[in-house]
């Protein structure tokens, strides 16, 4: 055999052996939000308008124990609502 064929096929086996590998520790390590997200996202368009009171909710408060109801803190400040990650 050539040895520029063998040369070929031993790269090309290696780069399936790694894109193999890496998807592998990627689907077993990798983000947990992603492939839950890509599984059961159920997003939909919503029905809120400008001017609409927002829905009556619980949330969790900053303890990570104390629900609040958005309800409650509606008129007596603005309220802010964050949705997000610091990690």
């Amino acid at each position: 055999m050539n040895v520029r064929k063998v040369v070929r096929r031993t790269l090309l086996g290696l780069a399936i052996v790694v894109v193999l590998a890496v998807t592998a520790l990627f689907w077993v390590i990798g983000p947990r939000n992603v492939f839950g997200m890509l599984r059961y996202d159920q997003r939909r368009e919503g029905d809120l308008r400008v001017g609409v009171p927002a829905p009556d909710v619980s949330l969790v408060s900053l303890d990570g124990r104390t629900p609040v109801r958005i309800a409650s803190a509606i008129g007596e400040k603005p309220l802010v609502i964050v949705f997000g990650s610091y990690t």
